[in-house]
């Protein structure tokens, strides 16, 4: 798996997301401000609906805005065997069920699913409890979380 595209799809994938809540957002906003939205009794809610549906979604453009700045920001560099896992490195990891899974560690940006070779990746950062566990770990180190009082077991395979 290439660590690099990873990275660059992320980046791809913000700045799309970006482009896609601007134009969104500038519609509701059009939409709050237009005169024909203008309240004619206290029952006429639209205008009022749109402008809550526009500053949601304004809020919602800086946040990404703000996860694409902080993942430029974030250095690429080879996994570091003498750091072990940190902020920019992909890992595979598997449960003890045996089920196989790929995580991008990165500053923001948490939840975000990514499509490499036929493997989703999922976006998790060191403020999550399985990024938080993963940092300073290292290829065939186990990790544990407790999700809503059930303990999970992960094994980390590989690190890039």
């Amino acid at each position: 798996m290439n660590k690099n595209a990873v990275y660059l799809l992320l980046l791809k994938k913000l700045e799309v997301d970006l482009d896609v809540l601007q134009r969104a957002a500038q519609t509701a906003y059009e939409a709050s401000t237009d005169k024909e939205n203008i309240a004619e009794n206290k029952y006429d809610t639209l205008g009022l609906e749109a402008s809550y549906l526009a500053t949601g979604q304004a809020r919602r453009v800086e946040e990404i805005r703000q996860a694409l700045k902080n993942c430029q920001a974030m250095t690429q560099a080879p996994y570091d065997t003498a750091q072990g896992i940190q902020v920019g490195d992909l890992i595979r990891l598997e449960a003890v069920n045996g089920n196989e899974q790929w995580v991008f560690l990165a500053p923001d940006a948490a939840g975000l699913k990514l499509i490499q070779d036929d493997q989703t990746i999922t976006v998790i950062t060191p403020r999550a409890p399985l990024g938080a566990a993963l940092l300073r770990k290292q290829p065939d180190d186990d990790v544990q979380i407790n999700v809503g009082g059930t303990v999970q077991t992960f094994t980390v395979c590989d690190a890039y």
